[in-house]
């Protein structure tokens, strides 16, 4: 028996444990999102998140069994425990071969044969857990705390966990062995170092230590507290390891997102968790089952933890996750804040027109931006009689683009013109129209020098906001521009972390959502046009082949394999406008003969709206097609199958 303190240590020892199980829960859970949410696509990704669930499993059930005191419930909750414990061997093997495939080793048909072996044996033993056969009968009162008694079978199921998991880590030095760059090999040693936490932490040595546990309580659970505190750890630190599989983002977007999801998700619920077990567990000293105040310190726990991230974030960012980028990407991120919209934009010089309507007392006025030597407008207040574009253009004649630092004032019907420039870089350059302001005047008025004061204030300010607006636009292509060349370049460095001797020659083919994209665009401007000339389908190898092939530009060899996908899917025999022609008809008639959509509609007797869903689907067939030519002739020059990033 222990004395008064010692049992009270003993209970805050356990009520600890408590709290981390149930956090270890929850971080499995969060993480098993994050899994499903980013990067699922990935085998590596897939695997992970097998084994998560897994975690989840039993640390949920172990949770609800220490919180609970009903012997019956107990039972339920240790056998529910199984459910992971069982499938955790064939989740590793197959998260072991995930990575050997990935540092270009694929298996040879005799791993994929073990792994779906080692489900069937899995799916054996869960037959045997259902059936009572797999466990023995509970120790209700058993020390240090209620367990199950083992049988015949759970010895070999233990011989068989021991066996798999030896296994599995063979083929863990084995990827580790295979990855060549610095940077994969330091998150291949945080991965394999984080999957010992679940493989150690999830099995439950009550059944072959009760005895030694009994007898030494405070050692028992002073070391499941620590051992739950390093599964918890660990699983953060495998799931760190495994962000960065199957995705094309830069390290630090990885790092930011995963910090991000871990202290909004499990490290928040943990905080309120053991808040509200701390504040309950204080209360029942006091012979308080349970009051208000446990409720009240969850939701404030939650309050300060949101608040405290959503102030610190932009902190951790900077000065963790930037590194030696911090001034180039802390730019950016101002960019991002200070950009001026379309909408702002708008906001700004109606807020201008009607400070210069309200000066001169004019029922109307406009701006107008000039773009490719055309005029367009952008605002228009009151009731102005501006409809057309006609009109903006004998406006511009009007201006013609003459005068010098926009102090000009036109008449132009019954409106003012005053000219918006850009300011010269020198005294010697002439200064470049931007745009036209326009006031609705009365006939016969005239403009004061106070009001000419004011009012070329105004128009100062309009003059730069159009400039900026400029320069934006300006910045925006050349970003799309950049787009895909920087897409490539990431999936090229994604592709080269783990296996950077065969990855880096083969070309990472992108997500097929974003090549339907490419497709689309390419097709729409089949015969010409900025789509279809700056396409990033240009890169494909298959592409680059039939230039070589046919001494031809790259244009007509891209417009060639887009014609090669279009014919793939064409029916045998003659051409005729059933079901089975539909999406070759839609591809021909749309793209290749360039028809209107109502022509297209009415020849193929459908609606607009069901030829769209039609067109999609015949895109994204085409783009499937050009993929898996791609594939075949990445296969033929490395002699390596590539997929998605």
């Amino acid at each position: 028996m222990f004395s008064g303190w010692m049992y009270n240590v003993l209970v805050g020892i356990i009520t600890v444990n408590q709290i981390l199980t149930a956090g270890i829960a929850i971080t499995a859970f969060s993480l098993f999102f994050y899994s499903l949410s980013f990067n699922l696509r990935d085998r590596v990704a897939r695997s992970f998140a097998l084994i998560l669930l897994c975690v989840v499993v039993v640390f949920t059930s172990e949770a609800l069994e220490s919180a609970s005191t009903a012997p019956a419930v107990i039972d339920l909750f240790l056998r529910l425990e199984w459910l992971g414990i069982i499938f955790l061997p064939p989740a590793y093997l197959q998260l072991s071969d995930a990575l050997l495939v990935t540092t270009g080793r694929p298996s040879r048909g005799r791993r994929r044969v073990a792994v779906r072996f080692t489900y069937l044996v899995s799916a054996f033993f869960l037959i045997l857990l259902a059936y009572g056969y797999l466990l023995g009968s509970m120790v209700a009162d058993g020390q240090p705390a209620p367990h199950l008694q083992r049988t015949l079978w759970t010895e070999v199921f233990t011989a068989y966990y021991g066996g798999a998991m030896i296994w599995a880590w063979i083929n863990f030095g084995r990827a580790y062995r295979r990855t060549l760059t610095r940077s994969g090999r330091r998150r291949m040693i945080y991965l394999l170092a984080g999957a010992t936490a679940p493989a150690l932490g999830s099995f439950p040595y009550l059944l072959y230590g009760s005895t030694l546990a009994g007898q030494h309580p405070f050692l028992f659970w002073g070391m499941v507290v620590l051992t739950n505190f390093m599964v918890g750890g660990l699983i953060v630190v495998m799931a760190y390891a495994v962000a960065f599989f199957g995705v094309s983002w830069p390290d630090r977007v990885v790092k930011s997102r995963l910090f991000k999801w871990i202290m909004r998700g499990p490290v928040t619920a943990s905080v309120a968790l053991g808040v509200m077990t701390v504040v309950r567990r204080i209360g029942e000293l006091f012979g308080v089952v349970y009051s208000g105040a446990v409720p009240t310190a969850m939701v404030v726990s939650v309050l300060l933890m949101e608040h405290t991230i959503t102030l610190v974030a932009p902190i951790w960012e900077r000065w963790i996750f930037f590194g030696g980028d911090r001034r180039d990407l802390t730019l950016l991120q101002s960019l991002e804040e200070r950009l001026i919209t379309q909408s702002d934009l708008r906001q700004f010089f109606e807020a201008i027109l009607a400070a210069v309507r309200d000066h001169l007392q004019s029922p109307s006025a406009f701006i107008a931006a000039l773009d490719n030597g055309d005029l367009g407008l952008i605002v228009v207040t009151g009731n102005s009689p501006l409809k057309t574009g006609a009109n903006l253009s004998e406006a511009l004649q009007v201006v013609n683009g003459q005068g010098k630092n926009g102090q000009e004032v036109y008449i132009w019907g019954d409106y003012w013109l005053f000219p918006l420039h850009q300011a010269p870089d020198t005294d010697e350059d002439q200064p470049l129209l931007l745009g036209l302001l326009g006031v609705a005047r009365v006939s016969h008025q005239g403009l004061a020098a106070e009001q000419r004061q004011s009012l070329f204030l105004f128009i100062r300010r309009a003059a730069q906001a159009l400039q900026d607006r400029r320069l934006q636009r300006s910045v925006f292509h050349s970003l799309e521009d950049l787009k895909p060349q920087v897409e490539m370049i990431q999936r090229w460095r994604a592709a080269g972390r783990y296996d950077s001797k065969a990855s880096l020659l083969a070309e990472t083919l992108p997500p097929e959502s974003d090549f339907a994209n490419w497709v689309k665009d390419a097709l729409t401007h089949y015969w010409g046009g900025p789509k279809l000339t700056q396409s990033p389908l240009l890169q494909l190898q298959i592409v680059r082949q039939a230039f070589n092939d046919h001494k031809d530009n790259p244009v007509n060899a891209l417009r060639a394999i887009l014609r090669q996908a279009i014919d793939n899917i064409r029916p045998a025999g003659e051409r005729r406008f059933t079901g089975e022609w539909i999406l070759y008809n839609i591809l021909d008639m749309k793209f290749i003969e360039g028809r209107k959509v109502r022509e297209v509609a009415a020849r193929l007797a459908m609606s607009e709206a069901d030829l769209y869903r039609k067109q999609r689907v015949a895109v994204e067939e085409v783009a499937r097609n050009i993929l898996e030519m791609e594939r075949q002739m990445q296969v033929r020059a490395n002699g390596k199958e590539v997929g998605g990033a």
